[in-house]
């Protein structure tokens, strides 16, 4: 109980904390300002970045799941 406690308040304070690369936020600024693709790539390479953390949280889920509920039938 102690850890979820922990960790909710840890995402609590967390969401108030943004921070960005200082060189990627002043390229992407320059290349929205020029109309380059530079910042279409930064955008896909953070969607790239941001899926793979998803997809285990997923699957790790997915096996946790059915675990339990292949252990609650079995009774």
């Amino acid at each position: 109980m102690k850890k979820l406690l922990f960790v909710l308040i840890s995402l609590g304070l967390s969401v108030g904390m943004t921070g960005q690369c200082a060189m990627c936020r002043v390229t992407a600024e320059q290349a929205s300002e020029k109309n380059s693709g530079i910042a279409e790539g930064l955008n896909t390479g953070i969607v790239y970045l941001m899926l793979l953390p998803y997809l285990l949280f997923m699957i790790g889920g997915l096996v946790f799941f059915r675990k339990k509920i292949a252990a609650f039938f079995k009774n």
